[in-house]
């Protein structure tokens, strides 16, 4: 049995962060990991460019995971907010930069220059990384064992045991299982006496079987903004950003930003989900129906098609001119006050019905995992479990595309290693 002062389970951005945090304060640390190398989830972030973090304050991150994930991750941001990220990956000889929109990346665009920088830096440290060593128990050595010097956890996996007094789970969630994260980190959290909030996809696609939909397929929108009527609007605001029509349905930032609710909806047993889309976010209603008023009474002989043509892609126009029962071919002089509201639907809240995601297969994160009321937030040890801290994506937090998950991960992840570590 390999001995250790601390182990950490997971060896994506949490579980490394963890490592490092712990080993240059002398702890002498084992990083357990299914894959053979650490890091396997930074290659293909950010469309293996690795979208690091965001361009903002500790605070607009905190933000995006709203008001109970914001509460909790304060600590772990002031431990490790996105400049001091940022700042640290610089440190290891990667250069960032940011992009528009706020999204930080490495200047090469390379993730994995990312993943061989923290490789070397965890070797530096004399991190002892252990691959194709999938975790497949951890137990708690009885407290008389524990009394007599014994170490309190002991880790098995397929490449053997190993014990130390404390642990760090960041074993992940659920997505890109074709990465090895399969969700089973919940279940040794469960059964280390962890509540587990039921899990759903998150930043995923959407899928929809309107035909309209998927006639569109390829057809990107850069700025939308969608919303979910029956959602809880404090929970879920609306979501502005760039639209993809596929053949499935919907992807882009956008749709995948509203994905985990609609996962969750879906979960609790309906059919489907409506979902409201403002093709046209830049633009009022009142100015754009007072405009299409005054081109009618005037006589416009333009096509219906041509001018909602000059606001959207050609092909979207008439898509909305057909939702709205209009004939795209229709002078604007002919379009009726009624037909006219038909239109203003359509461009502003055009309903669409969900019926599904696209799954754990193609989410980037997931939603729920341990319940945060059972984690300190300061050091993110566990209440339940002395000597058990956890971080990442196994914890009930997921946040919107931009670098936020990421962030989330590797500051967890440094507040847990260091705090394990005193």
């Amino acid at each position: 049995m390999t001995e250790a002062d601390l182990i950490v389970c997971g060896a994506g951005p949490a579980g490394m962060a963890a490592a490092l945090a712990a080993a240059t304060r002398g702890q002498r640390v084992v990083l357990l990991d299914q894959a053979g190398r650490p890091g396997v989830k930074i290659l293909i972030s950010g469309g293996n460019r690795c979208n690091l973090t965001h361009d903002c304050a500790a605070a607009a991150i905190a933000k995006a995971f709203g008001r109970a994930g914001g509460r909790f991750l304060g600590h772990a941001l002031r431990e490790r907010g996105p400049r001091e990220l940022r700042a640290w990956i610089e440190s290891l000889g990667v250069a960032t930069k940011v992009e528009p929109g706020g999204k930080v990346f490495p200047v090469s665009n390379r993730a994995v220059d990312v993943r061989d920088a923290l490789e070397r830096e965890l070797e530096r440290a004399g991190v002892r990384f252990h691959g194709g060593a999938a975790v497949t128990a951890i137990e708690r050595v009885a407290s008389d064992a524990a009394a007599s010097g014994a170490a309190p956890f002991v880790v098995a996996t397929a490449r053997g045991r190993f014990a130390a007094p404390r642990v760090v789970l960041a074993l992940g969630g659920r997505s890109y299982p074709k990465v090895g994260t399969k969700g089973d980190g919940y279940g040794f959290a469960a059964a280390l006496g962890h509540t587990i909030v039921a899990t759903t996809p998150a930043l995923v696609p959407l899928v929809a079987t309107s035909a309209w939909v998927r006639e569109l397929s390829g057809v990107t929108l850069p700025d939308v903004v969608l919303s979910l009527p029956a959602a809880d609007a404090r929970r879920e605001p609306p979501q502005r950003g760039a639209l993809l029509f596929t053949h499935f349905g919907l992807s882009g930032p956008a749709p995948m930003n509203v994905g985990g609710a609609v996962a969750r909806e879906l979960a609790g047993g309906v059919s489907s989900v409506p979902l409201a889309i403002d093709f046209l976010p830049n633009e009022e209603r009142a100015a754009l129906d007072a405009r299409f008023a005054a081109a009618t009474s005037s006589g416009d002989a333009r096509l219906v098609r041509t001018v909602v043509g000059g606001l959207l892609p050609r092909r979207v126009a008439e898509a909305l001119c057909e939702q709205a029962a209009i004939a795209p071919t229709l002078p604007l002089r002919q379009l009726s006050a009624a037909a006219r509201a038909r239109l203003l639907d359509a461009l502003f809240a055009t309903k669409l019905a969900l019926v599904g995601t696209r799954g754990f297969d193609f989410a980037e994160v997931t939603r729920g995992g341990v319940a945060l009321e059972e984690v300190d937030p300061a050091t993110l040890q566990s209440r339940v479990v002395p000597g058990l801290f956890l971080a990442g994506e196994l914890l009930d937090l997921d946040g919107p595309i931009g670098g936020y998950n990421f962030t989330a991960a590797f500051a967890t992840g440094a507040l847990a290693g260091r705090s394990a570590a005193e």
